[in-house]
């Protein structure tokens, strides 16, 4: 017989719930809706905007409060209600994309319900990632730092897609230039993000933590990437997947599989219930 164990499960999404082919294997799903069945909850805690989680949740069964946009945004899964959003201000987002503009880097600017982008439509790196995230990217005419301040565009984040290898460097530019105003972070080994200051997902777990009546020594919290290390740090058990970038597997409590391996069913079978 199964009991319960730890009460609140919070999974990150790419690169840790979902596999490299971006899909939710059915073992995983199985492993979920078992949990649930006990009694545990399981969110998911991501980096994109609901609009790119919401139906990939919905199409899980998944009920309950969806965390995205690094934990700017928190609705429920169900009505797209928003319990929780947080922004940057637009002159904050504008001198973002300024600073970005500036060093020839890419700009993506994100609002709760879709994103601009001021590559070219054709480009094939957008298209990838219009895909994966089951977006399209809107345009401006202008630089999208004109676009914001000309519109007054309340944005949940700022950030760049780039290539792996530009990553770092890109990162450290922000951190000098931000990191004492504003959440700067990496979702994938191609984004640099930036997000209002406080808003992370350990603040996102705390939310939750606190709405379910949940303490957080008895909460799960499983990532991949350097967005996810907050909320790893504040989780009763933090868990790495074995994917995950070294700096998060050194401060993690525990480190499993990988994503192409279920991680997130290998977590819950240890950690989400106990057999009597």
């Amino acid at each position: 017989m199964k009991k319960l164990n730890k009460k609140l499960i919070v999974s990150d999404f790419d690169g840790t719930l979902a596999d490299s082919d971006n899909k939710v294997s059915g073992a995983v799903i199985k492993a979920i809706e078992e949990y649930r069945s006990l009694g545990g909850i399981f969110a998911v805690c991501t980096g994109r905007i609901l609009p790119s989680v919401l139906p990939r949740l919905k199409e899980m069964g998944l009920s309950g409060l969806a965390v995205a946009s690094q934990g700017s945004t928190i609705a429920d899964i169900a009505t797209g209600r928003l319990l929780r959003e947080a922004g940057l201000a637009p002159e904050d987002a504008a001198e973002i994309c300024a600073a970005l503009e500036e060093v020839g880097a890419t700009v993506q600017l994100y609002t709760t319900y879709g994103f601009y982008s001021d590559m070219k439509e054709d480009d094939e790196f957008l298209k990838l990632y219009e895909k994966i995230t089951g977006l399209k990217a809107a345009h401006s005419d202008n630089k999208l730092s004109q676009f914001v301040s000309d519109n007054s565009v309340k944005a949940v984040k700022v950030a760049s897609l780039c290539y792996a290898e530009d990553r770092q460097k890109l990162f450290d530019m922000l951190a000098e230039k931000f990191g004492d105003r504003f959440e700067i972070t990496c979702s994938a080994s191609v984004l640099v993000e930036v997000s209002p200051r406080g808003e992370t997902k350990g603040t996102a777990l705390r939310f939750l933590s606190e709405y379910y009546n949940i303490p957080l020594s008895e909460t799960v919290a499983i990532g991949d990437n350097l967005n996810d290390l907050t909320m790893i740090e504040l989780a009763g058990t933090g868990v790495a997947v074995g994917n995950a970038e070294e700096e998060l597997k050194a401060r993690a409590d525990y480190v499993t599989v990988t994503n192409d391996e279920g991680a997130v069913k290998k977590v819950i079978e240890k950690f989400g219930y106990v057999h009597e």
